[in-house]
């Protein structure tokens, strides 16, 4: 029987440096990584609010006006029942997904029209669900995402 004299591997040192740098960068680049959820968040609701205006806008471009407060939000992916029924109202609604999208913290956007800020008011409470807030619980609306 031959032996092998040239072992190749890795020794228990080369291992724990490898080691140690993979936990230095996972304790340097992670807590960066983590932070940035909150971020990306804000910037999907920003995004949602700019989609369902524009599809508001298409609304008003058919039918002369935006959905009442009573009629909503659903008014673009239903032709409403109640207040102003519109005469020229597109076959499919005017959203692609023809659901009303939730925002990123899984509540509904709110819509007052008309509103306070403009010919409707389309929010987001923000992460912690309640009006107001700072930071991540900032509300997010559409006459500040202009």
């Amino acid at each position: 029987m031959r032996q092998f004299d040239n072992k190749k591997g890795f020794t228990l040192i080369e291992i724990m440096v490898v080691i140690v740098i993979l936990a230095l960068l996972a304790a340097l680049v992670g807590p960066k990584l983590m932070g940035r959820t909150d971020d990306a968040k804000i910037t999907d609701a920003r995004v949602q609010i700019k989609n369902i205006e524009t599809a508001l806008k298409l609304y008003k471009l058919d039918n002369g006006n935006y959905p009442a407060t009573e009629q909503g939000l659903a008014a673009l992916v239903t032709k409403p029942t109640v207040g102003i029924i519109p005469n020229s109202y597109k076959e499919g609604g005017y959203l692609e997904s023809k659901k009303i999208p939730k925002d990123p913290w899984g509540n509904d956007y709110l819509y007052v029209s008309p509103g306070e800020h403009g010919d409707y008011d389309l929010f987001s409470y923000g992460s912690d669900g309640a009006k107001g807030g700072e930071g991540k619980n900032a509300d997010i609306s559409s006459w500040d995402t202009k």
